[in-house]
This record gives C-alpha cells, sequence and structure tokens, in this order.
C-alpha cells in the first residue's frame, strides 16, 4: 500500500514504512509501534513492536499494533496515515489495554535517516532554537554537543513546534511538526524532574535521536544509569516523542563539593500513567523536500508550518495603543538632578521605580524616545511632550560625547556620570538615529538644531574612522577607543544611520562605510547565517536582534542604491528573523493576578536569545515587514507585518482591563516553555518605545496606524509613499 506525494512515496511493507524518492530509500521505521516504559524502578526502557494490521481506506492507511512488556502491561495503536496539501499527516491514538503496575509510559513517531548516521552530516532547523549546527549557540544550549545521543526538546520552546533535517550534500530534508495548536493545560500543582509522570500534558518533543543500545537516565546531580536495552538501536531517527521531553541536555555541575570531572547533562522526561483505559490521540505533519541551500529550507518549512499554525489576529486599536504608549512615555519622563529620561526599570502593575539609569540605546532608547516625544508632542500639540523630548536629545548632546567622537552609553544621575558600561556598536547606533531622526523631523519645518547635528557628524566621522578594513566593526569598544569586545557580528548595526547621514550631508565618505560594512554583513551575517551577539547583556551567541538589524541595514542599502544584492540581503535577514517569533499559541498560566496572559496568548512573543525567554522585540519591525512586502509582493510578508502588529500588543494591557496603573503597559519579557510564566514582571523604556516607533512610521508614510489602513491607498500609492528616502531630507 502506498501514499504519493509529489516524488516521495510513503510504503507500508511487512508492518514497517518505507519513504523512497523515486527509487531511492530516504527514511524508513521497521517497528514503528514504539513505547518508552518508566520502570518501577524509574528507568526508562524502550520497546518496539510492527504493525500488526495494515488496510486502506478512503485514500488513507490505517495501521493497528498491540505492543505488550514483559512486566506485563498492553498497549494498542492506532495510526492514521494520509496525505495532505504539503506532505504527509499522521493521526495516533494509543490506548493502554492492560496495566501492570509500570509508573508511565510516552510513545513515538520516527523516522530513520538512510543517507548518513552521523549528526554532522545534518544542518538542522528548530525556530529559535536551532541553526544549522548550532555553532553560534552557548555551550550549555540544545544541541551545541553534537556527540549527544538524544537532541528532543519541549515543543513548546520553539517558535514554531517543528524540527528538520537536511542533509548537507544532498539537500533532502525531512520536517517533523505538530498538526495542530490545541495544546492544553498541564498540571501546574507536579513540578518538572528526571522521570515524572502528568496525565493531563499534551505537550510533545521535537528533534533526533541516534541511542546507543542501553538505557539513559540521568541522576539529579548528572551521573548518567545505563542498562542493557531489550529494544537494539536504529541509528538515526527523526522523532516526534508525547508527551514531551528535554533531553540530553548540556548542563553546568551545580554540586561544586562533588568529584565529578565529566561533562554534565540532564534529561527530563514526562510520561503518562499506565492506567487501564487511558489514551493518547496526538496528530503530526511530515514535510519532505530538496533544497538547494539551508536558507531555502529554513524558509520554506517555516512558512509550510506557520500557514497551518498560526494564530487568530489579535484585536486591538493600534491608534488607541499609540496614544497610550505615548501618554506612558510623556509621565514618564522626567528631570533628575541635572539630567532628563526615563527610569531604567519599573515594577508593574503600578510602575514602582526600581531604578534609575539612562541607556543611549538597546533597553533604555533615551534618545529615541525623545524624538518620538518631540514629534508627538508637536503634532499632537501637547507641549509637555515636546518639552521633555528635546530635553532629552539636549542632554545627550550636551553631556555624551567624548573627544574621540564616540558617545558615552550609560549615565547615571546618581552618580552624576556615566556608567562603566561597555560602548556597543548596536547600543551607539540606536541613540544616535534617535538623535538623527530629531533633526530631520526640525530641519524640515525649518528649524535648525545645530548642536544636534554636529553631534551625529562627530559620531560617523568616528565610525569611519574605526571601521576595520574588510568593512566590519567590533562589537563593542572602550572609551578611549580601543576595542572592547573583538567580535565583528554588530556590523551591521550602524548601516542604516550611516545611510540617512550620507543622504543629510551628501558626503560619499558616509555611503562608502555604509555599503563596505553591508558587502561584510552580506557574507558573513547573511550568507553564513551568523546573526549574533545582538543583544548588548547577552554573550556573543546567535539572537533575533542581530538579524533585526541587519533587516533595518540592508534594507537601507536597497533604498539608497537599488541594487538588487541588498534586498537579497534584506530578505534573508527577515526570513531568518521572523522565526524567533512564537506565531502559534499554547495556555500559559501565571502566579500573578493581574498580567495580560491571564487573558490572552503568548502569540506574538519572540525567543530572544537562542533557547532562551522571549519578550515583545518583534514589534519594532511591523513597519518593514510591511515596506518588504511593497517592495516584493511576497504576500507572506504583509500577513507576518500585520500579525506582529497586533499579536505583539498581547503582553501588554492595551485597554485597560488588566489593572496595570496606566493603559498600554507591558512586561518586559519571560519565559513560559513549562507553560508557567517566569518573569521579572517589570517594564522597561524599550517595551513601549518598539511598539510607538513601527506605528508612528506606519502614520507619516502611509497616514494610518493601522497596516490595514495602509492598504486602503492601493498598491501604486503605497509603493509610491515606501520610497522614504526621497523625502527623508
Amino acid at each position: 500500500m502506498n501514499l504519493v506525494w509529489n516524488e516521495y512515496t510513503l510504503s507500508f511493507i511487512e508492518g514497517g514504512l518505507l519513504v523512497r524518492k523515486r527509487n531511492s530509500l530516504l527514511y524508513f521505521n521497521k517497528r514503528p509501534v514504539f513505547v518508552t516504559i518508566k520502570t518501577v524502578s524509574a528507568i526508562s526502557v524502550f520497546y518496539d513492536n510492527v504493525y500488526s494490521e495494515i488496510t486502506e481506506s478512503e485514500d488513507k492507511v490505517i495501521a493497528k499494533g498491540i505492543l505488550k512488556v514483559p512486566a506485563g502491561s498492553e498497549f494498542s495503536f492506532l495510526d492514521v496515515y494520509e496525505t495532505v496539501k504539503e506532505g504527509f499527516k499522521v493521526s495516533r491514538k494509543v490506548k493502554v489495554v492492560k496495566a501492570a503496575g509500570e509508573l508511565g509510559f510516552s510513545s513515538k513517531i520516527s523516522f530513520h535517516l538512510t543517507e548518513s548516521g552521523s549528526v554532522y552530516d545534518y544542518n538542522c532547523f528548530a525556530p529559535g532554537v536551532w541553526y544549522k549546527q548550532n555553532e553560534f549557540a552557548p555551550d550549555y544550549s540544545f544541541g551545541k554537543d553534537l556527540e549527544a545521543e538524544y537532541f528532543l526538546r519541549t515543543e513548546t520552546a520553539y517558535a514554531l513546534p517543528m524540527f528538520a533535517m537536511q542533509h548537507t550534500c544532498s539537500g533532502e530534508t525531512a520536517a517533523l511538526s505538530r498538526w495542530a495548536a490545541d495544546m492544553t493545560k498541564r498540571s501546574q500543582d507536579i513540578m518538572r524532574s528526571e522521570n515524572n509522570v502528568d496525565r493531563n500534558c499534551t505537550s510533545g518533543a521535537i528533534g533526533m535521536s541516534r541511542p546507543a543500545d542501553k538505557t539513559l537516565n540521568y541522576l539529579y546531580y548528572g551521573f548518567p544509569v545505563r542498562t542493557k536495552s531489550p529494544t537494539k538501536s536504529k541509528g538515526l531517527s527523526l522523532d516526534y516523542v508525547y508527551p514531551g521531553c528535554d533531553g540530553q541536555l548540556p548542563g553546568r555541575n551545580r554540586y561544586d563539593g562533588l568529584d565529578i570531572t565529566d561533562r554534565i547533562y540532564s534529561f527530563q522526561r514526562i510520561n503518562h500513567p499506565v492506567e487501564e483505559g487511558f489514551e493518547q490521540n496526538y496528530a503530526v505533519a511530515l514535510n519532505l523536500g530538496c533544497y538547494t541551500d539551508f536558507q531555502a529550507m529554513m524558509r520554506d518549512t517555516w512558512r509550510i508550518t506557520y500557514n497551518r499554525l498560526r494564530d487568530n489576529l489579535f484585536q486591538v486599536d493600534n491608534e488607541q495603543h499609540f496614544h497610550n504608549c505615548m501618554k506612558i512615555l510623556t509621565k514618564y519622563t522626567g528631570k533628575y538632578g541635572d539630567s532628563y529620561g526615563l527610569p531604567f526599570a519599573c515594577q508593574l502593575p503600578d510602575m514602582d521605580i526600581s531604578s534609575v539609569s539612562f541607556q543611549f540605546g538597546f533597553v533604555g532608547q533615551q534618545p529615541a524616545i525623545g524624538y518620538q516625544l518631540l514629534r508627538y508632542g508637536d503634532k499632537e500639540n501637547i507641549p509637555e511632550a515636546s518639552f521633555k523630548g528635546r530635553n532629552v536629545i539636549d542632554f545627550w548632546v550636551n553631556t555624551a560625547m567624548t573627544e574621540s567622537g564616540l558617545p558615552h552609553m550609560c549615565y547615571n544621575p546618581n552618580i552624576k556620570g556615566f556608567e562603566p558600561y561597555p560602548h556597543y556598536i548596536r547600543m551607539l547606533a540606536d541613540g544616535v538615529e534617535g538623535i538623527l531622526d530629531a533633526y530631520l523631523y526640525l530641519h524640515k519645518k525649518g528649524e535648525e538644531q545645530h548642536s544636534w547635528l554636529e553631534f551625529c557628524r562627530k559620531t560617523a566621522d568616528w565610525l569611519v574612522k574605526i571601521q576595520n578594513d574588510d568593512g566590519s566593526f567590533y562589537r563593542a569598544y572602550n572609551t578611549d577607543g580601543s576595542i572592547h569586545m573583538d567580535s565583528k557580528s554588530n556590523t551591521p548595526s550602524p548601516i542604516r544611520f550611516l545611510v540617512q547621514f550620507y543622504l543629510l550631508s551628501g558626503k560619499e565618505k558616509y555611503k562608502a562605510a555604509a555599503v563596505k560594512a553591508g558587502e561584510w554583513s552580506y557574507e558573513n551575517a547573511y550568507r553564513n547565517l551568523e546573526y549574533r551577539g545582538g543583544t548588548c547583556d547577552n554573550s556573543d551567541i546567535q539572537d533575533k536582534e542581530a538579524g533585526i538589524y541587519a533587516l533595518f541595514g540592508f534594507l537601507s542599502l536597497y533604498d539608497l542604491t537599488g541594487e538588487p544584492i541588498w534586498l537579497e540581503g534584506a530578505v534573508g535577514a527577515a526570513d531568518y528573523t521572523e522565526t524567533w517569533t512564537y506565531a502559534w499559541s499554547f495556555p500559559v498560566e501565571t502566579p500573578l493576578p493581574k498580567h495580560p496572559f491571564n487573558q490572552y496568548s503568548i502569540s506574538g512573543q519572540s525567543i530572544i536569545t537562542i533557547g532562551g525567554g522571549a519578550d515583545v522585540y518583534m514589534a519594532a519591525c511591523s513597519y518593514t515587514y510591511y515596506r518588504l512586502y511593497l517592495i516584493t509582493k511576497d504576500e507572506h510578508y504583509l500577513d507576518f507585518a500585520e500579525f506582529i502588529h497586533k499579536n505583539t500588543r498581547q503582553s501588554s494591557d492595551v485597554d485597560g482591563s488588566i489593572g496595570y496603573c496606566m493603559p498600554g503597559l507591558g512586561h518586559e519579557s519571560g519565559n513560559f516553555t513549562t507553560q508557567m510564566l517566569r518573569s521579572q514582571y517589570h517594564w522597561l523604556p524599550w517595551c513601549t518605545y518598539v511598539e510607538v516607533d513601527p506605528s508612528s512610521r506606519l502614520y507619516d508614510t502611509f497616514g494610518s496606524y493601522e497596516i490595514a489602513g495602509a492598504q486602503k491607498l492601493g498598491m501604486e500609492e503605497c509603493r509610491k509613499r515606501n520610497r522614504i528616502y526621497d523625502t527623508l531630507v
């Protein structure tokens, strides 16, 4: 019996299954009836079997099997295979027919790979968690140690619940993903441990494994307990495990008194109860394809899963939300001694100020907020906002510049001076762009702020002077201009500023510097997928914000030159960056009585650094993705732009119903992979800024706070207005 999708044939032979492309065998599972048993001594043992009955009905293949384990428990399997638009769907029901005392069980849908049994021969993709061979992940990250046996992660950790494997030579790719965003709440009164049972857990784990012929359980301090397995290993496989697990995860020895020198790992398993009548019901998609490179595979597999699982659009009035956010920025901008700015952090729900320190960019975004206040006050006739915005800009212009042309980054009014924070190129770009935006706004109205312009000129000249011969910049510098961090990963960050300052000044040296930085970024960030180090409070690891700034930089070069190479880079950066966004949703509980996630979903939040927590920073990109849609006419970018323009608002009190002291407030970040929110529960200025900035740009360019409103202008008018550099100066 066969099911056919494009060039791929799924065949059922001798109780197992084979996947061929034409006459070549690519994937197989000869014994697909599989359970992991949690024994009475709490170790995990594997058993498998063949299907005992396979029938065909209405273009579907129905496969049944029984698995009896030595201790006496018995499990029935009912698997339904069918061809769908983008590949194959597998629906599974596992029922405990007989229970004989085992403590728990899980099941697995898997496909063994024939082209190679070595992990090193595959590039993998798990959104926000694994890219290629995870060479830019931290040492403790999932997938960093490719010598491990198990690479399995609970699907709630993925921006979309999918894992793809691409053979590096042939390009053949297999991707497994959860079929539907139908997850329910897990038991929050059960803490995750080495090997626990949760009857309510409906999340799976997706990844790959190549187990030895031994069982594997880690004790709490990292010692591996291994016994001979009754089931022989079949080699490397792509797996969906249900319920989920996390393992093997590299770790660090938390018990320094123990004399353990081996690498420490953990393997946390979740089981369902071995209880007569208990049932598992779940479904996965198997997507197959062949791609010439990793980026094409990443883009295609992401979009296939996105189209199936993308959450509904959040209903929000973005015009009202913009005004609420500007009221927040207006209220909390104030004078602290001789300086103007916003507090570094305030605790929710009542905005209890917990720290006052001003950052030039990144999480502080002080000059950029100053520009937004100046603009808002002028357009809405709110003198307080305009006054505070001007004072914020004046403070930085009058205080932060050094003789070298490298501005200071972090001011603390309590010490009346600057903190010893490294001069990150990314933070520099944020701040100086804000000052340039403020200058240009007033310049168009006939008002000249010469000191603001001179500040930008000095910074631009410093960037030109210290740029490396290969076009790169180092990640961070010391106040005297010496190198603080010699990674070049932040090179895309100042490109947009240099382009815009060239357009203002007309001096070719700034354009040349921007192009040189673009060339380095094209070869390294884009072609090598080396998007890392974008967040100034993390190590130089793969992250989302490095992708965002590459997108900004490439698009600005395309706006300037119209050269296809820069559009290619922008599209590549956009395709990468969106894969960090939680496009699907699942239930999350919070321990906080006043929090948006008590009412709204987590979709629209985005993973910060590889395998880390999530925040609202993708909100900063909605205007840019919409602009990219107008250039490329790719409808997906329109959909994604609207998605992040709306669903990112779900971490905010958009209408005052949450109970925060002001509508529009939102929390900074959190981790919800366990379906229980862990968060510092505080607000930082950037949280509001990244929601304000794209909305103000959208309004200034297209006359609407909503993307749907911009669309009413018609494509021809929108594309005309999208030439934003025609009216920059």
